[in-house]
């Protein structure tokens, strides 16, 4: 419980070299490259702007702070001693490449963008910004707005099944509670563990949606398997005594069926990506501790401490034994 009211996971984005598990040819090169040259010069931001704008895009640029250097591009290549060919105009408008100071890669260069956006909005609103740090930027922030919609909108579908399967919305109220307290457990854990055992970096930014789908779809399915059997064994033998029974019966199954999964999951901690690496040890831990604790312990306990009110509004919360 503790972890899952701690956890401050770090998921704003990985940059390409913080993408693996170890150092491979590839980054050592890329961190040889931009020991000498500028480091976004090999993946600039993008900037379309009209003709007739384009000194005013350019100043604005130069004053946002990581960017070192703007160049239109020209319709042509550039030769030393040489005059410069002309810019390229298509349908009225330039490209223009903006370098950065900073990884292009990097979380601060993704966070320059809005601030890049910003300052060419004033110039024109229809100033187009993109490019390969821009690319990551929109997809970090398309990733947070679809944790803060589907998370929700799984759980209200989730908890209107588990209401009409169980006939109860108490138990599929508390059900839903115990899958986001182990996804939220299960987060804080992965906080320490990436941050202080491994060293990650961070994390990508949809990884905690990932983590959720999975451990939610996991847990969910041994919630009913669980459950749906409590509720016939409450039938004959009362709330209290079912659930002992239920518990019995399903436990080593569910048990079984978690500590497999999970290390089928753990496989994934091999390859040498920490977004797998990542995903395998979240989802490995959280279906063990979902297994071991939630569904073992913690929701038999609960339930045989609520007794027979889980199952309002339904009839068999008067306990009508046979």
């Amino acid at each position: 419980m503790l972890a899952g009211f701690s956890f401050t996971l770090k998921a704003d984005g990985l940059a390409n070299t913080e993408a693996f598990t170890k150092k491979t040819d590839s980054v050592i090169g890329l961190e040889r490259l931009g020991e000498h040259f500028p480091s976004g010069e090999g993946s600039p931001v993008e900037i379309v702007v009209k003709q007739d704008d384009v000194a005013r895009a350019t100043a604005a640029l130069l004053t946002v702070e990581n960017i070192s250097s703007v160049e239109p591009v020209v319709a042509g290549q550039k030769i030393p001693g040489l005059p410069t060919p002309p810019v390229k105009v298509v349908e009225g408008k330039v490209l223009l490449n903006a370098t950065l100071k900073v990884a292009p890669d990097s979380v601060e260069a993704r966070n320059t963008i809005p601030v890049i956006r910003e300052a060419v909005h004033a110039v024109d609103k229809e100033i187009l910004v993109g490019g390969g740090t821009a690319v990551q930027y929109d997809t970090d922030v398309a990733s947070r707005h679809d944790n803060r919609i589907i998370i929700p909108v799984v759980l209200v579908i989730i908890g209107i099944i588990l209401g009409l399967l169980l006939r109860s919305i108490v138990a599929a109220a508390l059900l839903l509670l115990t899958v986001v307290l182990s996804f939220m457990a299960t987060l804080g854990v992965c906080q320490l563990v990436f941050e202080h055992v491994f060293n990650f970096a961070g994390a990508d930014a949809s990884f905690p949606l990932f983590t959720f789908i999975f451990l939610v779809a996991l847990g969910i399915d041994y919630n009913i398997f669980l459950m749906t059997r409590v509720r016939e064994e409450s039938i004959k033998l009362g709330t209290r005594r079912g659930v002992i029974k239920g518990l019995t019966v399903t436990g080593g199954v569910i048990t079984s069926a978690g500590i497999v999964l999970a290390a089928t999951f753990a496989v994934l901690g091999v390859l040498p990506l920490v977004f797998l690496a990542q995903l395998g040890f979240a989802v490995a831990f959280g279906v063990l501790l979902d297994t071991i604790i939630v569904r073992s312990l913690l929701v038999p306990a609960l339930v045989h401490v609520i007794g027979p009110k889980i199952w309002w509004p339904s009839k068999l919360q008067y306990e009508n034994i046979k």
